[in-house]
């Protein structure tokens, strides 16, 4: 049996100097509050292993994750004191990993401040709830007695519409600030990726940008300072010539009108390359789009590459991944576009 696999048919890199300075340049924009990175989902589908070591390097100093599983493969590049779980501890269990491991929680509710105060408590974050009602404790439950008994490093809330100019930004911001004298944290952190291009008003003294991170534009003041970070391939696995009449893929949705020259292309939706991204798209090979024809299939997509007389089986296809543009063109958010990747390009 050979000793190693043959080149993988789909590749996943990261334009590193692109996440750094991606990093950097929502740090500036924070001001006098310094950017953290939220690398939850596997930093949003691209690997925590390539990511965080990036922002590390960098300058990063607050990690955020959702989830207890995810915290182990953090660990591996950065120190417990700045890993946050923003779903809390919802169980004993959770508390006492918490605990073991010196990750900080952030507490959502009375009863996940019991779970914590039982467990032996220490320092740990707080989440208020100033109107996106999804987590985080309300304001009138800061006088609950688990709650008001916490030693409150960072208190979070978490805008609703801060990539719209929506009056609930303005509302929440009051809301916090209300708050924020009651339970008298050591630090402060509402803005998200688009909350950073609110102003300075919302920086307090962490953001705690995602998608930005990753090339997401969410507000147009970040269009000058962001740029893509993931570079996506996949293989030419056939070639074939297909003549007028003739139709490709599922359902017979696409049907020739003049013979052409047709690419198979080795991704699908099983790799997070989904419907809507067929028809009406395109892959890219060198500076020339090849339009998606046929319906994307589980494993394959097929292209029009009859400008492409060079273009044959085992070359790699460019999967355009600069998030507004594909998600203009697909309909999918441009956070669906990276955390749906697939493990066949994340292994």
């Amino acid at each position: 049996m050979p000793d190693l696999p043959p080149p993988p048919a789909l590749r996943l890199s990261l334009d590193t100097d692109a996440l750094a300075a991606n990093w950097r340049a929502l740090d500036a924009m924070s001001g006098a509050a310094q950017a953290g990175a939220a690398v939850k989902a596997d930093a949003y589908g691209l690997g925590v292993g390539r990511a965080v070591p990036v922002l590390r390097d960098a300058g990063c100093r607050r990690f955020f994750v959702a989830h207890w599983c995810e915290v182990a493969a953090v660990l591996e590049h950065v120190p417990a004191d700045q890993v946050c779980v923003l779903h809390g501890v919802t169980n004993a269990a959770e508390a006492t990993y918490a605990r073991a491991t010196g990750v900080s929680p952030v507490v959502n509710t009375p009863l996940q401040a019991a779970i914590w105060q039982e467990a032996g408590g220490g320092p740990c974050h707080l989440m208020v709830d100033t109107g996106i009602n999804r987590l985080g404790v309300t304001p009138e439950q800061l006088g609950d007695q688990a709650v008001a008994a916490l030693q409150v490093d960072m208190l979070l809330s978490h805008l609703a519409s801060a990539d719209e100019d929506s009056p609930l930004n303005a509302q929440q911001l009051q809301r916090f600030h209300e708050v924020t004298p009651l339970v008298r944290p050591r630090s402060a952190s509402l803005a998200n990726s688009a909350g950073i291009a609110l102003g300075s008003g919302y920086h307090f003294d962490t953001t705690r940008p995602g998608i930005a991170l990753y090339g997401g534009i969410v507000r147009p003041e970040l269009a000058d300072s962001i740029r893509p970070v993931a570079i996506v391939q996949a293989m030419v696995i056939q070639r074939r010539s297909i003549s007028a009449g003739e139709t490709v893929g599922y359902n017979a949705t696409f049907t020739a009108s003049e013979k052409i020259e047709a690419a198979t292309i080795a991704i699908g939706y099983a790799d997070g390359f989904l419907r809507a991204r067929g028809p009406g798209n395109a892959l890219r090979w060198r500076s020339l789009d090849l339009p998606v024809i046929g319906r994307v299939s589980m494993d394959m997509v097929v292209v029009d590459c009859s400008a492409c007389p060079d273009l044959g089986v085992g070359d790699y296809i460019d999967i355009p991944m600069d998030l507004p543009l594909q998600a203009a063109l697909s309909g999918l958010s441009q956070y669906e576009l990276l955390t749906v990747l697939g493990k066949r390009l994340r292994g």
